[in-house]
């Protein structure tokens, strides 16, 4: 019998092949100027109130849905290795809230291997996100971000 609080049962994933090599995929994760180009989903205008890319420095984004309300992401760095991973606690007012989020990177060529984690404090609560359509909005904001790599690489 599997241990309530195990971590894979808390954690959803996506992986995916980035068409780009990693310094350009790293950029985007880490520079103000590319975040604010991808993060959110096709249609939305992000705002990036505060980003400190150090190991405890916070970050905050807005992002303003189309009927004008504010959706909020924020966290704290947890853990920087460059070209490697990207760990934060994470907040997504109102939708999602006391996570972990992990973002890893595998140089492969000119591509990169990427992984995205979100580690939820319980087995319980990451299932009704998946339900949520955790896949489905993540995946519209990773797709921004192969686009907004694609232009990078022009």
């Amino acid at each position: 019998m599997s241990n309530s609080n195990d971590l894979n049962d808390r954690t959803l994933t996506i992986e995916r092949i980035l068409k780009a090599p990693i310094q350009i995929v790293w950029d985007a994760w880490s520079q103000p100027e590319h975040i604010a180009q991808w993060w959110g989903p096709k249609g939305m205008e992000v705002k990036i109130e505060t980003h400190s890319f150090t190991e405890g420095g916070d970050w905050k984004y807005i992002m303003t849905m189309p009927n004008g309300s504010d959706f909020i992401a924020e966290g704290t760095y947890t853990e920087i290795v460059e070209h490697t991973k990207i760990c934060s606690t994470a907040n997504f007012r109102p939708m999602t809230e006391g996570v972990e989020i992990q973002a890893l990177f595998e140089a492969q060529g000119d591509l990169t291997k990427f992984t995205f984690n979100v580690v939820h404090p319980t087995v319980e609560y990451c299932q009704q996100q998946e339900k949520m359509g955790f896949m489905n909005g993540w995946g519209s904001v990773f797709n921004e971000l192969e686009e907004h790599l694609a232009k990078q690489m022009n």
